[in-house]
């Protein structure tokens, strides 16, 4: 999959059956150079996708509806790989939106949104910082029970079980960056139904509240842990 993207070029591929959607992506890459963007792989489908250049790019741009079918489901399969997915789609209703980010998703992109937009998550989504679009917050705040990934919900168990993000990220096999990224969008979920949770002792409470962790479940693992613990 693409490397962490911290300094330097973005790679994006985009997974489009609309050439006048890729057309716009390459104009607004164009128009906006400083955000230092290269379009890499645009493909019709995810198989070709999986099967060319794109398959490493930093970010992938899917299109929810490719050939008149939905491909909501493919999502948990392309994130399960490593690959940082901004789900693409003209569908952005809440309960799409809420699905995608529950498969993995590390943003959802309204194709009504504006290029400037568009180009800031996918730079965002690069570099491991959690954003949120128009779309993604009218779906969080649609209730206030936070929806996390399997792969957020699991890293932030083994987080708040007073682990390190490293130890996290050996258990699970992902990097940390990715261990990283998926504990700041839980926060950043948390932030946007006005829950926030800035300090680990603070997402314990959330976690707890939602009934992601039972307190004696963590003063069980210190008992024998010897991980330090991490703001």
């Amino acid at each position: 999959m693409g490397a962490d993207a911290v300094d330097g070029r973005v790679t994006v591929a985009i997974v489009e059956d609309e050439p006048i959607v890729v057309d716009g992506l390459r104009m607004w890459i164009k128009e906006y150079p400083s955000y230092d963007i290269e379009l890499v792989a645009a493909t019709a489908s995810i198989e070709s996708l999986l099967a060319g250049p794109g398959a490493d790019a930093d970010v992938l741009l899917l299109d929810l509806a490719l050939h008149r079918e939905r491909v909501v489901d493919r999502v948990h399969e392309l994130c399960a790989d490593g690959r940082r997915v901004i789900a693409f789609s003209v569908h952005s209703d809440p309960p799409v939106v809420r699905a995608v980010l529950d498969a993995g998703a590390a943003a959802f992109l309204a194709k009504s949104e504006g290029g400037e937009d568009c180009l800031r998550v996918i730079r965002d989504v690069a570099e491991g910082r959690p954003c949120v679009t128009p779309s993604m917050a009218e779906a969080m705040a649609d209730g206030k029970v936070v929806r996390l990934s399997r792969g957020e919900k699991e890293a932030l168990l083994l987080w708040l079980q007073c682990m390190s993000k490293a130890s996290v990220a050996r258990r699970m096999g992902i990097s940390e960056a990715t261990v990283r990224q998926y504990i700041a969008r839980a926060r950043m979920k948390y932030a946007a139904v006005g829950r926030r949770a800035s300090s680990k002792d603070a997402m314990l409470a959330r976690a707890i509240e939602d009934g992601l962790i039972k307190a004696e479940d963590v003063r069980e693992y210190r008992s024998y842990a010897a991980e330090p613990q991490e703001e």
